[in-house]
């Protein structure tokens, strides 16, 4: 008896030892210079516009951007946005915080479902090889739903999973609820999805295993009741307040954005296959190999990989359903990120001890061989998108390409001699950490969409009764730089579908009525882009002052400045 309680306490020491070890070095990569970039355009606009608006006006029913109704997207990450707003303020670190957060959130979640199912050995290396994938680690500096949304699909199904291998008492009880507790709150993040994957998968996963009788041990009255309880109050009270959501939000932005090309992100089936390989370097090389290593050997074998053919299906079926549809962005991928992150963590954990592990040799060859090819394509892009300007910007790249060459070939070498694989890892860890915080570093030359210079220069000006004027399309970033609403001229955009239920005339307005307020008494200001305002500069009828500029945008008023 004393063994056994003593393996216990040392076990609880370790669980507790690596989740504040994770924490922190997981914290620290995903916190470096979170608030350095200003907000791209126009997502980070427009999830950092909406919630700062809700804390404003007090209303967190009815999403708003700029004043006119939005509803794509349901409102959990509004709110935890405005939190951050309401307690430390409008600026790049908090409105960056909770994308950081549930990345962490998730990292630490694999690492604890890894070691639950395979060991800790495989948890820790599961939680290392998702922190550090490059699309993981993008996505989590992003003012976007995305990364909320996979850290709480990736906690509903990893509970789901970890559940059903409890026996029935207590720990399976709350780990199930936990799972309908978790797919609600995706729901209220990012739509049906919360209800469509889950089922997807879990129906999926029953049916290969031919285990039916797993429905009736999953609590589903008590669960659903759940599920409801967070899911159904907001979808409730914001249909009575807005008789037009329920069509607009389930008809358009749900069957529509999936079936049609509506929202003009066609793009081809494959689309998502670059995305993948690429998203998920390094670990990309040992992707195939861990698939492999975690596949039944035959159909009567499959319940011997149960878990394992989970967390294939997870990946796989997600990876389908998004590549099927008719509207495609990046992050739409990420959700794959957390079960290949345990699939190959389970490889390379069999890894660690042999040097005759099938196909590590060839995945070290392949790193080095994505490696050039990616660092030829960072010279290229980068290159192309920020011309070679500075001497800094220029040696910037040279550390970067420098980093991630050295460590994938340091890696491959450790990786050609026996009993090196730990060395092996060690080294590609470090070296991804480092080209990972450079890369991100390099951020800070990025800022060529954001109107945050123009909207500094503005803010200080600004009086009671002036009017600040999106001209010809709408500053995502401006309304938030400035903290206040501003006024769209001769666009309607994505504000189209407000624009018709309710009277917003007064701050979206025509060509003809925007000049009739910049000839009269009142200060107007205007952003637009430099090549309006040249043409505005050949029309001698149209009186423009520059105030100030950037490459591609210019701060006009309607008055002469004074120094």
């Amino acid at each position: 008896m004393s063994v056994k309680t003593t393996h216990a306490s040392v076990s609880s020491n370790s669980w507790g030892r690596d989740l504040i070890l994770l924490t922190l070095l997981i914290g620290v990569l995903f916190g470096f210079m979170l608030g350095s970039r200003p907000l791209a355009v126009p997502d980070e606009g427009r999830y950092s516009e909406i919630p700062r608006e809700m804390v404003v006006t007090g209303d967190y029913i009815t999403p708003r951007l700029n004043g006119v109704k939005y509803f794509e997207k349901p409102p959990l990450f509004y709110w935890l946005e405005s939190a951050s707003i309401r307690f430390l303020g409008v600026n790049e670190w908090a409105l960056h915080l909770w994308p950081a957060l549930f990345a962490l959130f998730g990292a630490l979640m694999v690492y604890g479902a890894g070691r639950r199912l395979y060991g800790r050995r495989i948890g820790l290396i599961a939680g290392a090889v998702l922190s550090t994938s490059l699309l993981y680690y993008a996505l989590s500096r992003v003012v976007i739903l995305d990364m909320v949304m996979s850290g709480l699909l990736a906690a509903a199904l990893l509970a789901f999973l970890l559940g059903t291998h409890e026996p029935p008492g207590l720990s399976r009880r709350f780990l199930l609820w936990g799972f309908y507790l978790f797919a609600a709150l995706v729901t209220m993040t990012k739509g049906l999805i919360g209800i469509l994957i889950p089922m997807m998968v879990i129906g999926a996963w029953i049916l290969i295993l031919n285990e039916w009788r797993i429905l009736k041990t999953i609590y589903l009255p008590s669960g659903l009741l759940l599920f409801l309880i967070v899911a159904a109050p907001w979808h409730i009270l914001v249909s009575r307040a807005n008789p037009e959501f329920l069509k607009f939000y389930f008809i358009h932005e749900h069957v529509l954005r999936y079936l049609t090309r509506i929202h003009k992100r066609y793009e081809p089936d494959w689309y998502f296959i670059p995305i993948l390989l690429l998203g998920l370097f390094p670990w990309t090389a040992f992707l195939v190999q861990s698939i492999r290593h975690s596949l039944p050997a035959s159909w009567r074998e499959r319940y011997g990989q149960r878990d394992a053919l989970f967390l294939i299906l997870w990946a796989a079926l997600i990876f389908i359903f998004f590549s099927a549809s008719s509207s495609k962005l990046i992050p739409y991928i990420l959700p794959v990120f957390p079960p290949l992150a345990i699939l190959i963590g389970r490889y390379l954990a069999a890894a660690w001890d042999r040097d005759d592990m099938p196909g590590i040799r060839s995945g070290y060859a392949m790193l080095l061989v994505i490696a050039v090819a990616l660092a030829a394509a960072i010279m290229a892009v980068i290159s192309h998108i920020i011309p070679l300007e500075t001497q800094q910007f220029g040696t910037y790249l040279d550390a970067l390409v420098l980093i991630l060459i050295s460590g994938t070939v340091l890696t491959w070498v450790m990786g050609q001699r026996s009993q090196r694989f730990p060395l092996a890892f060690s080294s590609l860890i470090v070296s991804t950490v480092l080209f990972l915080m450079v890369l991100n570093a390099g951020s800070v030359f990025a800022d060529r969409n954001s109107v945050k210079g123009l909207a500094m220069v503005l803010k200080p000006r600004l009086q009671t009764g002036d009017e600040v004027v999106s001209y010809h399309g709408y500053y995502q970033d401006l309304p938030v730089y400035l903290e206040r609403c501003v006024t769209v001229a001769g666009w309607t955009g994505e504000l189209k579908f407000g624009n018709g239920i309710e009277d917003v005339s007064r701050w979206m307005i025509k060509e003809e009525t925007f000049w009739q307020r910049w000839q009269g008494p009142a200060t107007v200001y205007m952003l637009t882009t430099k090549d309006i305002y040249d043409r505005l500069c050949n029309q001698p009828q149209r009186k423009v002052y520059l105030l100030a500029q950037t490459d591609e945008n210019v701060l006009l008023c309607n008055k002469e400045i004074r120094p």
